[in-house]
């Protein structure tokens, strides 16, 4: 599922490099997954591992020999990377396993494999990785890491444990010149899956086709589909308790979904007090995605890690998922070192031991605003105390303020009868929506809501026009 330019399987192979050659098909791959399911799970922990983070740096980072023209190797890691996994090269419909990594290492060293990364042509970086448990990541356009995606998810943010199910092989293909196909089975105490990964590289970001065929060992509370990882430490609404010169630090600033009635839905991501679910209805859904909306540097003034080039995630169902919900599990944190945002769909369907679940999709790593459809959406809130600024403020009230842009509101002015809607009810002091002076279909929204003894934890808001919706839904959590 991978294409790699450089040499041919047979032109690379240095004598013991690869084992025999054997006959590779999806079909194979699926009855593999389904057999190792009916037997117990047998973890893989690597017998040389790394000890220590230099080192792995060393093993990872240092020159060393490239698999295909342009896959490096990462060597497992004891306490982070574990697990080792099986790398296969694929040509012409067969398939040869990598047996000796003598050379494939910085340094000349050698360990047993937790991952890969697919070189750029120039050598001077990566574009696509894949590192612990079922991670894997790609870059945007600006060529910039951000926030991961996971195979799958298990029992995320319940009362017990969270499941990892892993990699545990991969059979690679060059296909073209950035264009891979990646094939993979995913294994774990509760599943076994095979997946299939379509991946090409184009000036718009990277594309991933998916398919997968997952097996249940045993009965699963929450099975997460498509799982996207992020960070989220702080944004313009919240200057963080900790302290940071910077005005933002976060690699997606917002969840946004489209549902199966056509609902466009956008929540501001929150750096919470405790950990916090918030499940969002999504039958047949068509999309979603953690989104990097704003891409302007001065908004983050970090000139080290670019938060404004991290790319955006965003998911498309093939097919009609049935009834279920995006769930948005959100955690503290004080460190941007520290993923504490987890997206995923999770199907109304329990998943129980004997079943089977397949699963299509496309996954698009994007600049910015990638899943807008042309009407309105929020790029920017604040929070601060109820009232007129400067005055005495609202006791028991808190002052909302959102900005909506997009090519829905062009045009229009304060004569055209925008009104925002909400359901806050007897709770909303005022509201006032108009168009900012001076900048291009730019509106903002302006309330104050009485936050005291006010029971629902979350209001919805969007504007309208004419009875028709002019934007997306902002779903936002009240906190005074």
């Amino acid at each position: 599922m991978m294409a790699f330019a450089g040499r041919a399987l047979g032109e690379a192979a240095i004598p013991g490099r690869f084992g025999p050659a054997r006959r590779f098909s999806w079909d194979d791959l699926v009855a593999q997954a389904q057999m190792r399911a009916r037997r117990p799970y047998a973890r893989r922990i690597a017998a040389h591992a790394v000890p220590d983070f230099d080192t792995h740096v060393r093993l990872s980072y240092d020159p060393a020999e490239m698999v295909a023209g342009r896959l490096r190797l990462f060597p497992a890691k004891v306490d982070t990377a574990p697990d080792a996994v099986n790398i296969h090269v694929v040509e012409n419909g067969m398939a040869r396993a990598i047996v000796d990594t003598h050379g494939l290492f910085g340094g000349g060293q050698s360990a047993d494999v937790a991952g890969f990364r697919v070189m750029e042509a120039h050598g001077g970086g990566d574009w696509l990785a894949s590192l612990g448990a079922s991670y894997f990541r790609a870059v945007g356009p600006t060529g910039q890491y951000g926030l991961s995606a996971r195979a799958i998810a298990v029992d995320t943010a319940m009362s017990g444990p969270e499941e990892f199910p892993a990699f545990t092989d991969f059979w690679i293909e060059q296909k073209g010149t950035d264009h891979l196909l990646i094939h993979a089975i995913v294994d774990g105490p509760s599943l076994c899956g095979a997946y299939a990964f379509d991946i090409t590289r184009t000036g718009a970001g990277v594309e991933h086709g998916v398919r997968t065929a997952l097996f249940v060992r045993r009965d699963i509370a929450r099975l997460g589909v498509a799982p996207i990882t992020s960070m989220f430490d702080f944004d313009q609404s919240a200057r963080p308790a900790h302290g940071d010169w910077r005005p933002e630090v976060h690699d997606s600033d917002g969840l946004a979904i489209h549902t199966g009635t056509g609902e466009r839905i956008w929540r501001p991501l929150d750096n919470p007090p405790g950990p916090r679910v918030h499940m969002l209805r999504a039958d047949g859904v068509k999309g979603f995605g953690m989104i990097q909306r704003d891409t302007t540097f001065d908004h983050y003034q970090d000139d080290l890690n670019f938060y404004n080039r991290r790319p955006s995630l965003w998911v498309s169902p093939e097919g009609d998922w049935g009834p279920g919900a995006v769930m948005l599990y959100e955690m503290n944190t004080i460190s941007e070192n520290v993923d504490n945002m987890a997206a995923m769909w999770i199907s109304d369907r329990p998943a129980r031991a004997g079943d089977r679940r397949d699963f299509a999709y496309r996954l698009h790593w994007g600049q910015g605003n990638i899943e807008s459809d042309g009407n309105a959406v929020c790029v920017n809130y604040f929070m601060g105390p109820g009232g007129v600024p400067g005055a005495d403020p609202i006791a028991g009230a808190m002052r909302y303020v959102f900005d909506f842009s997009g090519p829905a509101l062009r045009g229009l002015t304060r004569d055209s009868k925008v009104e925002a809607v909400t359901d806050l009810g007897a709770a909303l002091i005022m509201a006032n929506v108009f168009p900012v002076e001076g900048q291009q279909d730019l509106w903002r929204v302006v309330m104050d809501v009485r936050v005291e003894g006010l029971k629902q934890n979350e209001f919805r808001l969007f504007l309208r026009r004419a009875g028709g919706a002019l934007s997306e839904t902002v779903i936002k959590t009240v906190r005074p």
